[in-house]
């Protein structure tokens, strides 16, 4: 992982605004809500219970990273973006096994793992 990525989380995790070359983290204390921006471009919400994933307009390979760095902290080990034949793809866990579906700006996962919300 990237030491920016690092630093990315960091922000996440206590709650904290953020800010470093073209990554940005933007609390807001009304919502308890975490926005994550490249370029200007928002690309996650981390919320308490959730995790909204956008691809900016732009699915690049700096994007792809930002988000897997998130989903790393943020969900289920496994899941995660992945480009094939030009098309982003993202893989999640069901509660019983891993599937594959395309990747939508703007999909929201389900809860995210006790671990992370002590954090």
């Amino acid at each position: 992982m990237r030491k920016i990525e690092r630093q990315m989380l960091n922000a996440i995790a206590v709650n904290s605004n953020w800010k470093c070359a073209n990554t940005e983290v933007c609390y807001d204390p009304e919502t308890n809500e975490s926005t994550v921006y490249l370029h200007g471009n928002k690309i996650a919400e981390v919320g308490d219970n959730y995790l909204r994933l956008f691809d900016g307009g732009w699915q690049s390979n700096t994007t792809k990273s930002r988000i897997n760095a998130i989903m790393q902290e943020c969900s289920i080990a496994g899941e995660g973006v992945f480009q094939k034949n030009y098309q982003w793809f993202i893989r999640l866990f069901n509660g019983t096994e891993f599937f594959v579906t395309e990747f939508r700006s703007g999909m929201k996962l389900g809860a995210l793992p006790y671990s992370l919300l002590l954090a």
